[in-house]
Order: C-alpha cells, then structure tokens, then sequence
C-alpha cells in the first residue's frame, strides 16, 4: 500500500513524524513517500540527505495527484497563512483524496489563564500576536474541512524539545537561565511524542477535530533547568528575577501566558501513550543520548 505525505515545512516535528513512519514502514505495510518544501536550495538538500524528496516552496504550484497526507507547520505571516494563501484551490481539488491533513498549531491560542488548566473546549483567547494569528490560521484551515471536506485536525503543541534542542544543550552552552516569575508555568512535550501523537492520529483520523499536545506534569520554567542542572552534574545557574532577565522579544513573549494544558483527549480519543509524561524522562533518554556520542 503506498500512501504520500507531503510537509509544508520540514522542521523538528515534520522531521519526527517521517523518521516515525519510515520507521513503521515495514510494521504497517505501508511505503510512505514523503517529501517536504523549503523556501531555500540548502534546505532542499538537507531534507534531500535524510532520504525524503524535496521541493522549493515558491518553486511549487501544482500539488501532486497522489497526495494522500498533509502535514503544515508553517506559521501564519503578515498576510495570513502563507500555505492556504498558495495552495487553497489545489487543496480542495484534491479534498476528496487526501486522507488526513494536520495543521501544527500552537497553545499559545488559549492565553493566558494565571496557571490554571486549559483543554480543547477552553475558549481561544490569545495575549499575543502570535497567537492571534494562530487562532486565525486554525479557523482557516477549519473552512477547508466545513465547506470542501479536506480532513483538517488541529494540533496545538505545547514548548517543543528534543534532541539537539532542550535545556542540557543550554546548560553546557553556558546559554541556559533559571528565570523566575512568581506563578509562571509552562506545559511542553518532546517532540517524539508530537510524531506519536500525530501517527496515533493519521491511523484514527477525526477531522474537523482540535489536539492538545503536551506531557502530564506542567512546571515552572526554573524546575527544569534545576533538574537539568542536576542531570549533568552542575551547578544550576542562579536565578534571575523576569524583570531583570534581559531575555529577548521573542524570549519574553513565552512569559505572557501561563497555564497548563490537559493531554487527556489524545488519551481518550487516539489511545495514546506518552513514551515522555515528562521533562524527567525526557531529560533522563537525551543525557542517554548524548553520553554514548
């Protein structure tokens, strides 16, 4: 059975989702052919090195007929969301084939709720830009599933790590900060449990259906560079009142909301297991990890 998945953008959590299926691949009798799009040649031929097709996005007008799966984590711009703005038509041409789609969206589409917990039936109320546009973009790609049948599901991801990217790396950059403001926390998820999470999905598809992605044991910020610190065995960086943290917009930004985010309907509804339910055991595999490079 041959099945293809096309990733509009092939970052971290596109990335994880095909080493997932390839991986699978003999386990589900399915040949996945999967191809990404980049806006760049160098990013073409990275994803060209991990053994999948590639595709410059500007250099795409035509999606191709034997699409079978869709996975968008490209963030919305200025003018809306960059890959309905490009492919809405072809989208519905192919609506009747495609099996399941999955747009990566954010948490950052509840606000913030003061530290209490948020499930898919919590109001989006957004704080920040980005999250505004988030909120637009998921209603966007909503649309395409009421009116044209495209099997869109919504996946709103908590803090992303995993390897090469999480607080062990920052620790011994010397890079990581143990920030602390009163009543903050912050849900995350590793980003192998979004691939398992999405896989779940794409096996038990519900379009029109919304995700929360995120691990068991919400946490302020500081617990786990403490416990990273601890992991590898130094000295935890001091803490540093918010205010006086010099952290970038960006860096900031992640400080406007605070809430915890509820997993359980993936539980419910997908039956998933987190192989990660939270940043001890995930911190715990990545040391492992670095220890036998």
């Amino acid at each position: 059975m041959k099945k293809h998945l096309l990733c509009f953008g092939f970052g971290f959590s596109a990335q994880a989702l095909s080493w997932l299926l390839l991986d699978k691949c003999t386990v589900t009798v399915i040949d996945w052919r999967i191809t990404g799009t980049s806006r760049s040649d160098e990013g073409v031929a990275g994803i060209r090195a991990q053994g999948c097709e590639a595709v410059r996005f500007d250099g795409l007008d035509r999606l191709p007929d034997d699409l079978t799966h869709v996975v968008t984590s490209v963030p919305p711009g200025v003018d809306g969301d960059p890959v309905l703005r490009k492919f809405s038509s072809e989208l519905m041409r192919l609506a009747g084939r495609i099996e399941w789609c999955a747009y990566l969206s954010t948490t950052g589409v509840y606000g913030d709720h003061g530290g209490a917990w948020v499930d898919e039936d919590t109001p989006l109320t957004p704080n920040t830009t980005r999250g505004t546009k988030r909120v637009a973009a998921e209603a966007a790609w909503l649309q395409l599933h009421k009116h044209h049948g495209l099997p869109v599901h919504i996946f709103r991801l908590a803090g992303i790590y995993g390897p090469g990217r999480n607080v062990l790396e920052n620790l011994k950059a010397g890079t990581a900060k143990r920030v602390i403001k009163p009543g903050q926390v912050f849900s995350r998820i590793h980003v192998e449990d979004i691939a398992g999470v999405l896989f779940a999905s794409l096996q038990k598809p519900n379009p029109g259906a919304a995700y929360n992605v995120a691990d068991d044991e919400p946490c302020p910020p500081q617990d786990v560079v403490k416990h990273g610190a601890e992991l590898l065995g130094m000295t935890p960086p001091p803490e540093i009142p918010f205010g006086e943290a010099e952290l970038s917009a960006m860096g900031a930004s992640f400080f406007a909301d605070s809430k915890r985010v509820r997993n359980g309907k993936v539980k419910r509804e997908l039956g998933y297991v987190f192989k990660y339910p939270s940043y001890r055991e995930g911190l715990k595999a990545l040391l492992a990890a670095i220890n036998m490079t």
